[in-house]
């Protein structure tokens, strides 16, 4: 588990601030929720705990103004799901059963979010998921679903575009963790895979004498399997795959299952280049890996750089002097929980139908990564997916990546 020596001093921080503006701890006035759900303990709690900081970041701007409802004081009310679709369930039906809750901030997992959605939804409670990027999510007509990350139908795609064009990938075999985000992940990568396959076509080898020796330019899918989350041991799939000799092994899933992958495929001597999707961006991914292990990883994210984007630099300077390291989703929980706050002023009342009612009348919000919109399924239409590497112990940003 990852340890931030500055995690003291940042609590003690915003503990004095949300004191501070809650009017130093009087409990007299009423109070309006935001609830927030994510893994808080478990493998993936690194993520969990990410969010949560841009969660209570935003909640703390938001008290160091005026009330978000006059003579109401704002609370945040987070909630484990532990990564389990079950549990997300159990924390959706905790959260619509408090009246104080106008809004929730979740969750991570698609797998999670694709079932408590409905229950927000039935609640006619705003939900707003920083990082769940399976696309189906939307489509199931919620019109209290929002997400301000973009979606793995254009994030699969530009991973398999990049493969092919800057890593020269031809020989590729896919693993999935099989939840909805990483299995949907994968099909993605494999049908844009797909497509590039029919479009590309053959050449001469113009190095031979005859210079008549056709060939196949195109990428090829060796297979496509699945893993649990939760198992540690892969060196029996990691030797199937080994035997097909594959150029690269492009793995959708999160850190936990993508750093045993990654170092056990040295151990079976496996030297196809690895390449997964932003479930493995967090610095735990290097640590469990081993830096040796896990040099020349490449990886998509949801989004650019967050350092390399301007409206977001005040943001970082103060979470980083504040927490340390920025994590990977933390800005887009701050985003999200901000937003979230946007449409509570802007209803001026405790009442959930209000608030989704605010929610929808939102355009060119100020946002981190510029101004914020939303589509008719609350799709983000910041759409901007971002490629990593790991150079020397540390992820490396490489480009903004093309889907098309």
């Amino acid at each position: 588990m990852r340890k931030n020596p500055k995690r003291g001093s940042a609590w003690h921080f915003l503990f004095v601030l949300l004191w501070a503006a809650a009017g130093c701890g009087r409990g007299e006035s009423p109070v309006v929720k935001i609830g927030f759900v994510a893994p808080l303990t478990g493998d993936q709690a690194p993520h969990g705990e990410d969010m949560l900081q841009g969660a209570r970041m935003a909640i703390a701007h938001a008290l160091a103004e005026d009330p978000v409802i006059p003579g109401h004081r704002l609370e945040l009310a987070p909630l484990d799901d532990q990564r389990n679709p079950t549990q997300a369930v159990a924390a959706a039906k905790k959260l619509v059963a408090d009246p104080d809750v106008v809004a929730v901030v979740g969750h991570l997992n698609s797998s999670c979010t694709m079932p408590a959605s409905a229950i927000y939804h039935q609640a006619r409670m705003l939900q707003i998921t920083p990082i769940s990027s399976n696309p189906q999510i939307s489509r199931q007509g919620f019109d209290t679903f929002y997400r301000t990350c973009v979606t793995d139908d254009l994030q699969g795609p530009a991973a398999a575009l990049f493969a092919v064009r800057k890593l020269g990938a031809k020989r590729i075999f896919i693993l999935d963790d099989m939840t909805t985000y990483g299995r949907g992940l994968a099909n993605e990568f494999e049908k844009k895979m797909g497509a590039i396959r029919r479009a590309t076509g053959y050449s001469k080898d113009e190095s031979t004498a005859d210079m008549g020796v056709i060939i196949d330019n195109r990428p090829e899918i060796l297979g496509h399997e699945g893993i649990t989350q939760g198992d540690k041991d892969f060196t029996a799939i990691l030797t199937k795959i080994k035997s097909l000799n594959p150029d690269l092994l492009y793995f959708a899933g999160m850190f936990p299952e993508g750093a045993l992958l990654i170092k056990q495929r040295k151990d079976v001597g496996l030297d196809a280049t690895f390449m997964g999707g932003d479930g493995l961006f967090d610095p735990v991914l290097i640590d469990l890996a081993t830096p040796e292990a896990a040099e020349g990883v490449y990886l998509t994210t949801i989004g650019s750089d967050i350092h390399r984007i301007p409206t977001a630099r005040a943001f970082v300077a103060e979470y980083e002097r504040t927490f340390g390291p920025i994590g990977a989703y933390s800005a887009y929980a701050y985003e999200a929980t901000s937003i979230a706050i946007w449409a509570i002023r802007k209803a001026g009342a405790k009442d959930r139908q209000a608030v989704l009612a605010a929610m929808k009348t939102l355009k060119d919000y100020p946002g981190l990564f510029g101004p914020q919109n939303f589509d008719e399924k609350g799709d983000s239409l910041i759409r901007d997916v971002g490629i990593f590497t790991v150079r020397t112990g540390k992820f490396q940003f490489v480009r903004t990546a093309s889907w098309e």
